[in-house]
């Protein structure tokens, strides 16, 4: 999904681009400690999302898996400082057991000695642990070259923004029709929502999954259950329908690596949304987010980030440089772990208070900066709920509003509103109503874009370089304080959260000397930055 202005194509805005290379810079800057953090630590996420991709799966008759414990057998013998990889695979070598689930199983059971080896028996055990991730990467892989096999089999979406539509009814049985029929309805992209709260689990439910709240459980077999359904839907309509879920929470790393393996086309993966709106700790969403944008970009996975989320705390207007900011990092960390352009949805949204005047112009001005600064991403455009009410009818025109500025400022990933969002959960009836307004004020608008540009200095181009400004001034005070400090002081989103606290902090482990991961070594030797 590579987007390439066409030759002598204007800039809509005229953003000044001694600006813009500023405000990239900063980002840099503020981030580049962030990610020698993120290279310092490993978690017990990324130490078994390494041993997911080695092959191990499955869980006890409680349904904890058997990768956590493993990685808290090995944890609790030897540390996790020098990784879980090469006491594994030296307990394997020393004919602890056959194989991995054995070994995890006797581990649990109190009945391996795990050690941390020397010399030779360190050499034997890194090399074979190398074989057993290289596995899983190499499936990785595959389903990459699966997925242009068949979107040049099938024909892919004919236009853009590609439409995007939630379906989670918490039962993974009853998701996969109604996908289907959605795919049929005209989403390019459907997205199946996560049962409430399984960010803050620190395990992956294993299995199909039939109860859940206010969404589906992401797990493997569940996403390779729906990418099936999906696959017969594309077949049929003679387009690739996409696949979204999540990969956040306190087993990014994880969900990351199951959605490589089983053929998702896109994750919601933001560098900051679990520490604001999880309360997960900052340093331990920092590492997992490297390593799981590694796993994406070797799977040619698109991410979609989550600055709307800001605006449904903050003011959309007195915060929208903090979109902007947000924006800047998310597309540093993102291309830093070897994402392309094409793979970036950054996210947006439609979220200032309609009775403000100019609102509709603002929303325009924001849109319309999004695309300037960042031409070649696929960008993601969120639909209003903040200001949602039970009067239906002013819903169904807002969303017409926010679906006309989604086609006429050339969003990448237009997610479907419903004029019942965020007051009750949306009828499939909705749906349909919905999927119509999106078609009509995409074909209506057709080409619009290609006849407005703003008048110079007048209110949206006047309006965007006065966020772009504030976006500036706000990273250039991060890159003096530090970003976690900026974090802790609730820059984002209202939301105060200072890097020693949060869930998940007894999961950050220190790299010691020794430490070797050979999923990490595959991942940063396919990466390109």
């Amino acid at each position: 999904m590579t987007r390439t202005p066409a030759p002598g194509a204007r800039a809509h805005l005229d953003l000044d681009p001694q600006v813009v290379r500023r405000a990239r810079s900063l980002a840099r800057r503020a981030g580049r400690p962030v990610v020698r953090l993120a290279q310092e630590h490993t978690t017990v996420s990324v130490e078994r999302a390494t041993l997911r991709l080695a092959g191990l799966a499955g869980a006890d008759h409680e349904r904890v898996p058997w990768v956590n414990h493993l990685v808290q057998g090995v944890r609790d013998q030897v540390g996790l400082e020098a990784g879980v990889t090469t006491p594994v695979h030296d307990a394997l070598a020393r004919g602890e057991a056959p194989d991995l689930l054995t070994l995890a199983q006797k581990s649990a059971a109190g009945a391996v000695t795990f050690r941390l080896p020397e010399g030779k028996d360190r050499t034997a055990a890194r090399r074979l642990a190398m074989r057993s991730v290289k596995k899983g990467m190499t499936r990785i892989d595959r389903q990459r070259a699966a997925r242009e096999r068949l979107i040049a089999k099938v024909g892919d979406a004919p236009a853009r923004p590609w439409v995007y539509l939630i379906v989670a009814t918490g039962d993974i049985y009853e998701d996969m029709p109604q996908a289907q029929a959605a795919a049929r309805g005209g989403a390019d992209v459907i997205a199946v929502i996560r049962s409430t709260g399984q960010s803050l689990l620190d395990y992956v439910p294993e299995g199909a999954t039939r109860e859940g709240y206010a969404g589906t459980y992401a797990t493997q077999e569940n996403f390779r259950l729906m990418r099936a359904a999906l696959d017969e839907t594309s077949k049929e309509l003679g387009r690739y329908v996409r696949l979204t879920n999540y990969a956040s929470g306190l087993c990014m790393p994880e969900i990351a690596a199951l959605a490589g393996l089983e053929r998702l086309d896109m994750m919601l993966n933001d560098s900051m949304y679990g520490i604001l709106f999880r309360d997960i700790n900052p340093v331990r969403t920092f590492v997992d987010q490297r390593f799981s944008r590694q796993v994406h970009a070797r799977a040619g996975i698109i991410i979609n980030t989550g600055e709307d989320n800001y605006l449904t705390t903050a003011d959309a207007v007195e915060a929208a440089h903090t979109v902007t900011v947000s924006q800047l990092l998310n597309e540093y960390f993102a291309k830093e772990a070897g994402l392309a352009d094409w793979q970036l949805g950054l996210g947006h949204a439609f979220e200032i208070n309609p009775d403000v005047p100019d609102s509709f112009r603002m929303e325009l001005a924001h849109a319309m900066l999004a695309r300037d600064l960042f031409p070649r991403a696929p960008l993601k455009w969120m639909p209003p709920t903040k200001h949602m009410t039970g009067d239906v009818f002013r819903g169904y025109l807002l969303d017409g509003f926010f679906n006309l500025v989604g086609g006429l400022t050339d969003q990448g990933i237009l997610l479907v509103g419903m004029m019942t969002e965020a007051v009750v959960t949306p009828f499939l009836s909705d749906r349909d109503l919905a999927l119509q307004n999106v078609r009509y004020a995409l074909e209506a608008g057709r080409g619009l874009r290609e006849d407005f540009r703003p008048p110079p200095d007048g209110f949206v181009q006047t309006r965007a370089r006065a966020v772009l400004s504030e976006a500036v001034d706000l990273l250039d005070r991060i890159v003096d304080d530090t970003l976690l400090d900026a974090i802790a002081d609730g820059t984002f989103g209202l939301m105060k959260r200072p890097a020693d606290a949060g869930k998940g902090l007894d999961g950050v482990v220190r790299k010691g000397p020794d430490y070797d991961n050979p999923a990490t070594t595959l991942l940063e030797e396919g990466a390109t930055r």
